[in-house]
């Protein structure tokens, strides 16, 4: 399990920041902000190989099955916004992650039948102080910011179906 945990953190942290740089040094991105959809494409394209890699290599169906459809919504988050993106529909991929782990952990809460009613409250704080502070940074519009929300849950909500 540590082994899995340790892949899993290198794959989803270390290796985009690698990456990031690498896209940087040869002009395929500007800042870490992704600006424009057209940034957006080769990064998201490459998180959706690394999610698809953990999703074949280290977090198998057969093993953690709660994590296993976690990581397909965030595949599928990912394909969505990549569609988007090649669309020229600018989604906010703050909302997309934060919505896609409030949902997830809505679902793990009625899974294990534990009351989490306290962080599901404090979880649509953060979604609401995450909008708030990509509407003052003038980084989204309100739409934007409304599909990212619904790119991020519809997923995870989907996907809920096959495991809860």
């Amino acid at each position: 399990m540590k082994a899995k945990i340790f892949s899993i953190v290198i794959l989803t942290i270390i290796l985009p920041i690698l990456l990031f740089f690498l896209l940087k040094t040869v002009n395929k991105v500007d800042t870490i902000y992704l600006k424009t959809t057209k940034e957006r494409v080769l990064p998201l394209l490459i998180n959706s190989i690394i999610v698809a890699l953990i999703l074949y290599r280290v977090m198998t169906f057969n093993e953690i099955e709660e994590l296993f459809y976690f990581f397909v919504g965030i595949l599928l988050s990912n394909l969505i916004c990549l569609i988007l993106a090649l669309s020229k529909i600018k989604a906010s991929i703050h909302m997309i992650a934060a919505s896609g782990f409030f949902m997830f952990a809505t679902t793990i809460g009625i899974h294990f039948k534990i009351n989490i009613n306290g962080t599901i409250a404090l979880m649509m704080i953060i979604l609401g102080a995450i909008a708030t502070s990509r509407l003052h940074l003038k980084a989204h519009t309100n739409q934007e910011l409304i599909i990212g929300l619904f790119t991020g849950l519809v997923p995870q909500l989907f996907l809920m179906n096959f495991w809860l």
